[in-house]
């Protein structure tokens, strides 16, 4: 049985989000191809994700030094503990996020901030940093009112293209993209668009499910 971690970064339901609906879909027929799996929904707008902060710098400060954490320096690096431990724990991971100002939510950022820790998802090696979650695999569904995924905007869409490199980086170069795009532009054809994506989801659901990691 695997466990698979649904990281989503809307505020929005899915009746309301492309992104949103898209990834309720992939995650549907995900879960009738593979009914034994676990599939563990982690929304970042209702979570606690801390800020990297004084308090967090802090707090690692006194543990290499052996010393006390105050309330909230416990309390956040812990915090960050625990995401870092659930996200090395799972086996696949399913991310869905719009793309805001060119890039991923602000609180998708502070997420990756939270798992990306060097020992845990990467190390420092005399050759450079190496990603410590091999044989692991990821799909990013991202929503978009304009089409960045090609065409003259695709060298200013940072959104999939920075998840993408920073789940490379940790060592999960298995990474499939999924868009729904266009929307704002063609407004017409904005239900059209949306229902091509889910099909291309369902697809990839099932391909997600039952083919290995491809290294």
């Amino acid at each position: 049985m695997a466990k698979v971690l649904y990281i989503t970064a809307n505020p929005k339901t899915s009746e309301r989000s492309y992104g949103l609906a898209v990834g309720q879909a992939f995650i549907e027929a995900y879960r009738q191809a593979n009914p034994g799996d676990e599939i563990v929904h982690l929304d970042l707008f209702k979570s606690d994700i801390p800020t990297i902060d004084i308090d967090v710098f802090n707090g690692w400060d006194k543990l290499s030094h052996g010393e006390q954490l105050d309330g909230e320096e416990r309390r956040k690096v812990e915090r960050i503990n625990a995401l870092t431990d659930q996200f090395v724990e799972a086996d696949k991971y399913v991310f869905v996020s719009p793309l805001w100002n060119l890039s991923i939510p602000p609180i998708m950022k502070t997420y990756i901030d939270n798992i990306c820790v060097a020992g845990k998802t990467f190390m420092y090696t005399e050759n450079g940093p190496v990603g410590l979650l091999k044989g692991k695999k990821a799909v990013h569904i991202q929503a978009s009112g304009g089409v960045y995924s090609r065409g003259p905007a695709r060298e200013m869409e940072f959104g999939n293209r920075y998840l993408t490199a920073l789940l490379r980086f940790m060592g999960v170069t298995d990474v499939e993209s999924i868009f729904v795009e266009g929307m704002d532009y063609n407004p017409a054809e904005a239900d059209n668009i949306k229902q091509k994506a889910i099909a291309e989801a369902r697809e990839k659901a099932l391909i997600f499910a039952k083919d290995p990691v491809r290294v």
